[in-house]
């Protein structure tokens, strides 16, 4: 987790506003704060990582779509295809994907800061009133949400977790890949602010 300009990061989720922690360093010898400012100035893509929650028995609550917008998202395979999403250790998408192995990505496009800003907030209402009004369809293989007008869609099957810090990586193999809108311009992370290429 990073703060930059009073607001706090995590790799793979986008920040709220938080008070920043003093600068601690770490027996190597960077600091919270260094290494927090040098990370912010990585350029990254936007994407929403999404999953059915699975019923906890017969008659229990209904499934229940879960979303998270992540910036710490990418391919690590071609053969086979292969992609990588950090989460938060405790997030609700970890242990969500802790048990759920399908799920999917969407690659938002310029046009859809909102949904990221959405889907980043904390203390936020009930993951089924924010899809509401967001329109998507439903992958055939994952059941997870896939957004309408997002650049790509894949849906995935865990292939393997690895414990990494504070957060844990999901390695995915793709099982599906669409085109909703191919032509689009994609929405990007930098310096703490959604932006869009020139």
């Amino acid at each position: 987790m990073w703060a930059v300009g009073g607001k706090v990061s995590v790799p793979g989720v986008l920040p709220t506003t938080q008070p920043s922690a003093p600068a601690v360093p770490h027996p190597e010898g960077v600091s919270n704060d260094e290494f927090r400012a040098a990370m912010s100035r990585l350029a990254a893509g936007v994407v929403l990582v999404t999953a059915v929650e699975p019923p906890l028995g017969a008659g229990g609550p209904r499934s229940e779509d879960v979303g998270m917008t992540a910036t710490a998202f990418m391919s690590v395979s071609l053969d086979p295809p292969l992609v990588l999403v950090s989460l938060r250790n405790g997030s609700r998408m970890d242990d969500l994907l802790a048990e759920q192995p399908l799920w999917a990505v969407s690659v938002l496009a310029e046009s859809q800061r909102h949904i990221a800003g959405r889907f980043a907030m904390k203390g936020r209402i009930s993951d089924r009133l924010l899809f509401a009004d967001i329109p998507y369809t439903r992958g055939g293989t994952s059941g997870a949400p896939l957004v309408g007008g997002a650049l790509a869609v894949l849906e995935c099957r865990t292939e393997q977790r690895v414990e990494a810090g504070d957060h844990t990586l999901v390695i995915g193999r793709v099982l599906t890949a669409d085109f909703p809108s191919p032509q689009g311009g994609p929405l990007t992370y930098f310096r703490g602010r959604y932006h869009h290429l020139a």
